[in-house]
């Protein structure tokens, strides 16, 4: 089973109204001012993933910094994944510093079905990463229902590209320190975080910290698999596309031919590990 750990979905409401809501959320705006930005709906992400051979994705919509932006995106997720509830894991957008509205966004989010939260935006909800007690009630309801938070990271190094922000390696591993039960899944590789783990201070810290490979083609050479391996652990990578930003069966297709993996470690990054991460069960599951 091929799962997919980060793809994007907007409801038709908010891509008709793109331009009122460029102007109301400046990290939408970095993202998809540019008219080329696709947004891709729930039929179209199921359309793509039928082509790709994929059985299920893990789906977000955008972390605004409003919270009331967030309640209304969480909303078509909600109707998302109870429309393919076989096809579908969704995480919830919030706003960490709304405190308990936050808290009970995401409360209401997991009793409709969703599986966590995320990908938050830290640069563009311009909340800090590393705050113990901003985000402590958060965390405490991840925990409680034993779900993962994704959080978007990048490179201190390399180009600048629309979204990029500075949430850098020492942020996520300062988050991993001050809540070491939480599950994090540090999106686009972590922005290089897998490397740390060289350092065997940084991969005991980062013990419940995955790496999914979000929009690979556009920052590595496909090298950073066999690194990312030799380095972390392949049971912490999970194949994630970005959809649409990356097409599905095109990217399922480079990884497989391209990434110099066994067998095995092929099965465990395509949909193994995500299948554990999310504690799937069934005939489908893959452990």
């Amino acid at each position: 089973m091929i799962i997919d750990a980060h793809t994007h979905i907007m409801s038709p409401e908010i891509a008709s109204a793109k331009l009122s809501y460029l102007e109301r959320d400046g990290w939408f705006d970095e993202c998809y001012r540019d008219p080329k930005a696709r947004f891709a709906t729930v039929e179209s992400l199921i359309a793509s993933m039928d082509a790709a051979g994929i059985a299920r994705s893990v789906v977000t919509g955008f972390a605004f910094a409003d919270q009331s932006l967030c309640a209304a995106s969480n909303d078509y997720l909600i109707d998302a994944v109870g429309r393919f509830p076989d096809r579908l894991i969704g995480l919830a957008a919030v706003q960490p510093d709304a405190g308990q509205a936050a808290v009970y966004e995401l409360e209401r989010c997991l009793a409709a079905g969703l599986a966590g939260v995320g990908e938050l935006l830290p640069d563009g909800q311009k909340f800090d990463p590393t705050s113990k007690d901003s985000l402590a009630p958060l965390v405490t309801t991840l925990q409680k229902y034993d779900v993962p938070m994704m959080i978007h990271t990048s490179e201190p190094v390399g180009h600048l590209y629309p979204g990029k922000g500075r949430t850098w390696p020492p942020r996520i591993v300062d988050l991993a320190i001050n809540f070491p039960d939480l599950k994090i899944i540090a999106a686009h590789w972590g922005g290089g975080l897998p490397f740390y783990e060289l350092m065997p201070e940084v991969k005991l810290a980062l013990s419940n910290v995955y790496y999914d490979t979000a929009a690979t083609t556009f920052l590595y050479d496909f090298k950073v698999f066999r690194t990312a391996i030799t380095a972390s652990n392949v049971r912490k990578i999970l194949f994630a596309s970005d959809h649409p930003l990356l097409k599905q069966d095109r990217l399922v297709r480079r990884i497989s031919l391209e990434a110099g993996l066994t067998g095995e470690e092929l099965q465990l990054i395509l949909g193994g590990n995500a299948a554990r991460l999310f504690n799937l069960t069934g005939p489908k599951a893959v452990i």
